[in-house]
């Protein structure tokens, strides 16, 4: 299946970029993103996937020392981290390295305080215009759902596999893929100051962002490689976890369901059989 799936994808990628050049040709727009990102193995993929814990720490310190500086996450709560394999402890340390603001205090004012488990990671600037105007123009998006609001549709038939596989890593996918797609630029395409080419971006050849990792910039204590690749399949494991905390208990349940649903078939065909037995046809 996966080797139909993978060939199936190659196709996809070279009619995305055939079609890419074609239009380019005739001076239309042509179809983003230019190359389709790879379908990568996650530990949470599939029926019975579930999060790696290990993954999830370092992801969640790729994320705070390095994406942290231009995006929020407003959605997260610092307590949610204890998911990950934090103690309350740790969680508390943690959150107290970070200033919120609250207020008003008795005097009418607002005033800084550290954060709590209760309170949810800031965004590093006070508002979107001062986001905007630090971010040439352009207000960094919020982190707390985008593994799951940026995603490259698969087309057919792959869609119809996906359906059988249950595959739901798209946006995953799709992060990895734009955080290791920097490339130069074709000698045909001109890139406008303050851009950078990526193939792989959802809006376009290129983007303001310029590439946030390399390799060795984050330091590893469980001896993972500190590469650009590493770097980026965590914090996207991270984030699809910020999306969607609750994945375990949602595919659990899902199981329970189909189990449940099989049984009630089964006493319902039995019943039948019962109650029609002596009725003659």
């Amino acid at each position: 299946m996966k080797t139909i799936l993978k060939g199936l994808a190659a196709l996809g990628l070279g009619v995305c970029i055939a079609s890419s050049a074609f239009a380019a040709e005739e001076g239309e727009t042509p179809h983003y993103p230019l190359k389709k990102p790879e379908q990568m193995d996650w530990s949470f993929a599939g029926p019975f996937g579930t999060y790696d814990r290990g993954q999830l720490q370092r992801g969640l310190k790729v994320f705070r020392e390095v994406c942290a500086a231009c995006h929020s996450m407003d959605l997260v709560a610092f307590r949610t981290l204890q998911d990950l394999g934090y103690s309350d402890a740790q969680v508390r340390a943690l959150a107290a390295e970070y200033e919120v603001q609250d207020g008003p205090d008795a005097a009418g004012d607002m005033f800084m305080r550290p954060a709590l488990p209760s309170d949810h990671f800031p965004s590093p600037f006070a508002n979107p215009e001062q986001a905007a105007a630090s971010n040439n123009g352009a207000a960094p998006p919020d982190f707390s759902l985008i593994a799951k609001a940026r995603a490259v549709e698969r087309g057919f038939p792959t869609f119809v596999f996906d359906i059988f596989t249950q595959y739901a890593e798209a946006g995953p996918d799709y992060i990895h893929a734009l955080l290791t797609g920097y490339e130069e630029a074709p000698g045909d395409f001109e890139v406008q100051p303050g851009t950078h080419y990526n193939p792989y971006f959802l809006s376009g050849a290129a983007l303001s962002m310029a590439a946030p990792l390399s390799d060795g910039q984050v330091t590893y204590d469980d001896g993972a490689p500190e590469t650009v690749d590493q770097y980026s399949r965590d914090v996207a494991a991270f984030l699809m976890w910020a999306a969607e905390p609750h994945l375990e208990a949602r595919k659990r349940m899902g199981f329970n369901v189909m189990i449940f649903l099989v049984l009630f078939a089964g006493l319902v065909y039995l019943t039948k059989r019962k109650i029609w037995s002596d009725i003659k046809h």
